[in-house]
């Protein structure tokens, strides 16, 4: 049923958890998968913060810390993937809408379906962090699937 399976990271711990589990339905359903990383452009750090200013990053800093980032992040996934037998490839784009880009890349890598995580937030909390999730359920045009990651209690 699903061929390719566009599994995103952020390189968080409850990223990582979701992308294990991605691999793994991949693996169960014969899929191959491409992961996937979006960096938001050197333009959107400059914002409301002012963090070019304070730090004085150029963006070729910017830009050379956010493809090594990448690179960490998607060799996790690609040796992940190796270890369980599943045929992987990776990705690293920028795009100011994180869900934007990741819908974008599923689409250019001809994937049926975006395997992604959720923190579960909901209130106010999802009002002020938002839902990279959510976004990406409402613009997808193929299926989503939501792996509901669990949180570790005891670090909290």
């Amino acid at each position: 049923m699903f061929k390719k399976i566009l599994i995103p990271t952020d390189g968080s711990p409850l990223s990582a958890q979701a992308a294990n589990a991605g691999i793994c339905f991949a693996r169960s359903v014969g899929a191959e998968v491409v992961s996937l990383h979006v960096t938001q452009p050197f333009a959107a750090t400059i914002g409301f913060d002012g963090m070019a200013a304070a730090y004085a990053i150029t963006d070729e800093d910017y830009e050379k810390a956010s493809a090594e980032q990448a690179e960490k992040y998607l060799k996790q996934i690609l040796d992940r993937a190796d270890t369980a037998g599943v045929k992987a490839q990776s990705r690293a784009v920028s795009n100011f809408n994180v869900a934007d880009g990741i819908v974008q890349a599923a689409s250019e890598n001809g994937c049926d379906i975006i395997f992604i995580g959720s923190h579960g937030r909901s209130g106010l909390s999802r009002l002020l962090l938002g839902s990279v999730t959510a976004k990406v359920l409402s613009l997808a045009t193929i299926a989503v699937l939501v792996y509901r990651v669990k949180e570790d209690k005891e670090k909290k």
